[in-house]
């Protein structure tokens, strides 16, 4: 069915209870509903049609869940952008997806102002009141939209349409529109929530920004589940998260490698110390395994989580927790009604222990990219089926002999020094191992001689540590062609807009090797 759905359903069985807690407003599952109905009349009222493309430009607030429904309610597809977007990206995704509408923030109107100004489009701009109630100038109301009639008059849509356009981060090159349609949401939602055994009364923490998939999806598993969302703006302030997570008995806590690192460095907290967390998960990158051996001392009665996925599709892997003891490196087994399984150049599937490229298949599979063919194709080719096309993740993985799945690394990450190939994810496991080093990226840096050189970028907990005690450590635990011949020290690693570590970032800021 169509997404919208489940949070009319919800309202309808249980209204007063509380769908959303932010900073400034709790909403109950009936003014979630009843907001989100009155802004899709506004829209539908603006021009905004069926299938047209609304974007979602604001940080982690309330009024961008309801925005968020009100557009599914419209008939429309919502494309959530990171509040800290640029101005010539922004016009270039409205362009794009020739937007019909953005519904922002005030503090975020001058970076509006300038996008459409670049791309000379007529959009419908609603946006939130600056200080003092104001409307900026070039926008209507939020505040007023939401005092409209709720919409009443279905649009008959489907659940094949277009729910949602993500664009990707654009670390090379332009930024793809990845397609979602309701039904593949639904898919990916009804899995993730099944192998994380959430329920109704799962009380769930998301400090990762909804234009961030990871983040997103934790606001569409809570409503598709009736359970309660507490939306956080970031993890700036660990303190004040956990907190919120004693005040409101969080039961999930969603996270990403960096957010893992910081907590791992905080010396005061002592294990158990919220004891209301049934479960933590992770993505975006393979936590190292000492890491996780860490995370569950401090939280003994949370299950931890191991995940995969892209934002093609979504969620690929899951570790079940019972699993870590014995592969703490892996990133698990498909999730439910998933396919994944590891092929050569060739397309053929390899044996247990040899390194190729991940298929995915399942319903949760993206339809494409924007308008854009060619990038289609690389990623979604002729599967097992006539009927079907699978996706190619372009990420290379191994699998033990029971089928646990293991990454290797990037396809396009792969370093190649004095004539072997390494993966910088194999090098990041043995830095990471180190106790006195908080956070490592490997990156290769041309070398006349060797071709590309190892080289780390590391942020140290142990101050006292030298380069030389770096590479005797990786000397110790890696072949030699594989140990880092550049070692240099950060106060913090370059990061995407998602608080992924981005090896492109980091890559051009290391120095050439001499």
């Amino acid at each position: 069915m169509r997404f919208e759905q489940f949070l009319i359903r919800n309202a309808a069985a249980h209204g007063a209870k509380t769908a959303l807690v932010t900073d400034r407003k709790r909403l109950s599952y009936k003014e979630l509903d009843d907001l989100s109905s009155r802004l899709a009349a506004a829209l539908a009222a603006s021009g905004v049609n069926s299938n047209d493309r609304v974007l979602v430009f604001m940080d982690n607030c309330w009024e961008a869940a309801v925005a968020i429904f009100a557009i599914l309610k419209a008939g429309a597809t919502f494309s959530p952008i990171n509040a800290s977007t640029k101005a010539d990206k922004l016009a270039y995704i409205i362009a794009d997806c020739e937007a019909a509408a953005i519904l922002t923030q005030a503090k975020l109107m001058p970076i509006v102002a300038e996008a459409r100004a670049l791309c000379a489009k007529p959009l419908f701009i609603a946006s939130t009141a600056a200080p003092g109630g104001r409307t900026p100038e070039g926008a209507v109301s939020f505040e007023k939209c939401l005092t409209a009639e709720p919409l009443r008059v279905l649009h008959g849509g489907i659940d094949v349409d277009l729910a949602m356009l993500i664009y990707t981060s654009g670390s090379t090159g332009r930024p793809k529109g990845v397609m979602m349609t309701h039904r593949n949401i639904d898919a990916a939602s009804e899995s993730i929530t099944t192998y994380l055994r959430n329920t109704p009364d799962d009380v769930i923490l998301n400090v990762l920004p909804l234009a961030f998939d990871y983040g997103l999806y934790q606001l569409l598993m809570a409503i598709r589940l009736g359970a309660t969302l507490v939306l956080e703006k970031s993890f700036a302030f660990p303190q004040a998260v956990f907190e919120r997570i004693r005040a409101e008995g969080v039961t999930g806590f969603p996270l990403v490698p960096t957010m893992a690192a910081m907590i791992l460095q905080m010396r005061d907290l002592e294990a158990g110390f919220l004891p209301s967390l049934r479960y933590i998960s992770n993505t975006a990158a393979a936590l190292p395994p000492v890491h996780i051996a860490r995370l569950r001392e401090l939280f003994p009665a949370a299950r931890l989580y191991s995940m995969y996925g892209l934002t093609e599709c979504k969620r690929c892997t899951y570790l079940p927790p019972d699993e870590l003891d014995r592969r703490p490196g892996s990133v698990g087994i498909a999730i439910p009604n998933t396919e994944a399984f590891v092929v050569d150049e060739e397309g053929k599937r390899v044996p247990p222990g040899v390194p190729g490229e991940l298929v995915i298949r399942g319903p949760h599979v993206m339809q494409g990219y924007w308008r854009n063919e060619a990038a289609t194709e690389r990623m979604l080719r002729p599967g097992p089926n006539p009927w079907e096309r699978v996706l190619y993740t372009g990420d290379l993985f191994r699998t033990d002999d029971e089928g646990f799945l293991y990454f290797v690394g990037r396809k396009d990450d792969i370093i190649k020094t004095r004539g072997e190939k390494v993966a910088p994810k194999e090098v990041e496991t043995v830095l990471h191992a180190h106790p006195g080093i908080a956070e490592a990226v490997v990156i290769g840096v041309p070398d006349p001689v060797l071709g590309h050189a190892i080289g780390a970028l590391v942020v140290l907990s142990d101050p006292t540590l030298s380069e030389k005690d770096i590479i005797r450590h990786c000397a110790r635990h890696l072949e030699d062609f594989m140990v880092p011949k550049i070692v240099e020290f950060r106060a913090e690693l370059p990061k995407t807009d998602t608080g992924k570590v981005s090896r492109r970032l980091a890559a051009e800021t290391l120095e050439p090797a001499e």
